[in-house]
């Protein structure tokens, strides 16, 4: 009678050391995180590839990414996770959530709408903590390392959920400064007389910041950046009228708006994450906090409030 070797079975200890891999992107952040070694990393990876019967990471531009196979795997390696996780609890009884949770936003974004929500999220949880990664970008397809991405505009995602967080505006803005000396121009068309400070447009990826000074094609550039934070403080220097986001340009005296019934372009906040990623109560936390700020925030991210001084 012969006897055939049964498949085996994944590990419950490798689908964990794909968790972390997926999450960073890279076998040195995983190794780390895990208290083990990169060569351990490795081995345990290449296990779990042959109990699987096919590749669950593949070499991409930024770091390890997931196969399609690999996507499964992190599926049930999460539920593994959270079941693991779901064991304690605090001495009230109550579920003690933990877990690093990792996300890009815009920089006004991550400034003033997502620090106050993860700080809400820590001050509750205080074993959970938070990396935010700052970028003006589309959101990525591939990218396996972030938990939830922020973006404006809505986004053309496969396997992930968009969610629309909240609208806000930019306007036109000059420092006093500069109105004294150069005027204040009274239509769209004496615009042109004005520099523009915005970001470069050849380093621009997402489309509705792109199409939003196209009110006023014959401003030339002044300062350009892809850092908006450079767009206030240079508007602030009198380099030229900047378009600004509203709830960043109204927090300072200085900063006057510009044709405000004439100029006003309406944008939106989307947050992506899959749905896997979605059922982590740590990230779910955060995802609600974020919400809750942008709600909060209504009046100010539309403009229509000034910020106390």
């Amino acid at each position: 009678m012969s006897v055939t070797s049964a498949t085996p079975r994944p590990n419950a200890d490798d689908l964990l050391v794909l968790l972390a891999v997926g999450r960073t992107g890279r076998y040195v952040s995983a190794a780390e995180e895990l208290g083990i070694n990169h060569t351990t990393i490795s081995r345990r990876i290449a296990a779990l590839e042959r109990a699987l019967g096919g590749r669950v990471l593949t070499r991409g531009a930024g770091g390890w990414e997931l196969t399609e196979l690999g996507r499964e795997a992190l599926t049930a390696a999460e539920s593994i996770e959270s079941a693991v996780r779901s064991l304690a609890a605090d001495a009230r009884g109550e579920r003690v959530l933990e877990g690093v949770v990792r996300m890009s936003a815009t920089d006004g974004f991550s400034a003033y709408l997502a620090a106050p929500a993860v700080a809400e999220v820590q001050r509750r949880h205080p074993k959970v903590s938070v990396e935010i990664v700052t970028a003006t970008r589309r959101a990525s397809l591939q990218r396996s390392s972030l938990d939830i991405e922020v973006v404006v505009g809505k986004p053309q995602v496969r396997r992930a959920e968009a969610i629309a967080l909240g609208d806000y505006y930019l306007g036109l803005y000059g420092s006093r400064a500069y109105l004294a000396e150069h005027g204040a121009p009274a239509s769209i068309e004496a615009l042109a007389r004005h520099p523009l400070v915005y970001f470069i447009d050849s380093m621009l990826q997402v489309d509705d910041l792109d199409l939003a000074s196209s009110f006023a094609p014959a401003m030339r550039e002044s300062i350009s950046s892809t850092n908006v934070f450079v767009h206030v403080e240079a508007t602030r220097a009198a380099a030229g009228i900047g378009l600004l986001p509203c709830f960043m340009a109204d927090r300072h005296a200085d900063l006057v708006r510009v044709l405000p019934e004439r100029v006003g372009v309406l944008l939106t906040y989307w947050l992506v994450t899959r749905a896997e990623t979605l059922r982590r109560p740590e990230v779910a936390a955060v995802v609600d906090a974020l919400r809750a700020r942008v709600r909060a925030e209504h009046d100010m991210l539309m403009g229509t409030v000034l910020p106390s001084r």
